[in-house]
């Protein structure tokens, strides 16, 4: 897609030295628990938050955060609200905050969560026919400041270029990506992440067979022949954590 067909995508992940980008574990399940809720990493989300049109998660990723959190700058780092407000809105002159959008497939979302009642943030919910059945089902119409769209004529599966062509036409310039691996694979394997951007965290987390735990892209796997290659922009360091950007290698 070119790029006055679509915003610029940049992903946003927390890694441990393994790879892991979520211990699955309830209550834990969070990026706060690799990250080992490290104040740069934070203030670093923060910032990509106060940036973006919109910020792009999966319905995992909406059901493992905590039912208080907003996709907002203030939200993970309220110790720069202020900053983050002037940044946006008189060096960026984006007004307001960031859209939130949720993309569903099955239309399977817990309503009660507070991003759907905040006040002053608009809710994008994108899915499919069923999706969208099994939400009206679920009282979505009452929500004032959301809306659904239907992107697919397919109960199973929504195209990150359907998705990204919607938003563009919807005003989004720059969509940051906070997954989960599932979508944000889907995302890498069309070939419409721009950069990304991966605090390493100092330490190991494992996995088994048993309790496998997700990597920054799930469902997705390449050759080594079509496997994409990035370029470094940055690399900066606070104690043991390095904070890593790159952009995507065309």
């Amino acid at each position: 897609m070119a790029f006055e067909e679509r915003p610029y995508v940049i992903g946003n992940f927390v890694s441990t030295l393994d790879g892991v980008v979520s211990y699955l574990v309830p209550g834990h399940a969070g990026g706060g628990d690799i990250s080992g809720h490290n104040e740069a990493d934070r203030f670093i989300m923060g910032l990509l938050r106060a940036s973006a049109d919109a910020v792009i998660v999966g319905a995992a990723t909406l059901h493992a955060t905590a039912p208080d959190h907003l996709w907002t700058a203030a939200s993970i780092y309220p110790k720069a609200a202020e900053p983050y407000r002037v940044y946006r809105r008189e060096v960026l002159g984006k007004p307001g905050e960031p859209l939130t959008v949720i993309a569903t497939a099955s239309g399977v979302l817990d309503l009660r969560h507070a991003i759907f009642r905040a006040p002053g943030i608009a809710v994008q919910i994108v899915t499919t026919p069923k999706g969208r059945d099994r939400l009206e089902e679920s009282g979505v119409r009452s929500l004032t400041g959301t809306e659904v769209a239907v992107l697919s004529e397919s109960d199973s599966t929504i195209a990150p270029s359907a998705m990204l062509r919607f938003l563009r036409e919807r005003g989004v310039r720059l969509l940051l990506h906070e997954g989960g691996p599932t979508l944000f694979g889907q995302f890498v394997a069309a070939g419409l992440v721009d950069e990304f951007f991966l605090t390493l965290a100092p330490q190991l987390a494992g996995r088994s067979a048993e309790r496998p735990r997700p990597a920054m892209i799930a469902e997705a796997e390449f050759s080594p022949d079509t496997a994409p290659w990035l370029n470094m922009v940055t690399v900066k360091q606070s104690g043991s954590h390095l904070y890593l950007r790159y952009k995507r290698s065309d």
